[in-house]
């Protein structure tokens, strides 16, 4: 699905390595739920920052 996982440490990406398929699926779902919303409320922001 196209994550950057630059910023992972070497304890996250172990974490990551233990997901389940659904787990994956579940978080992937909340991403572009989350990602949706971000952009609905950035069209009414005149400036501001977004961290994924």
């Amino acid at each position: 699905k196209g994550h950057d996982l630059g910023h992972a440490t070497e304890a996250q990406l172990s974490a990551i390595a233990t997901l389940s398929e659904a787990e994956v699926a579940v978080l992937n779902s909340l991403k572009d739920r989350l990602e949706g919303e971000v952009t609905a409320h950035q069209e009414d922001v005149a400036v501001g920052v977004l961290v994924w």
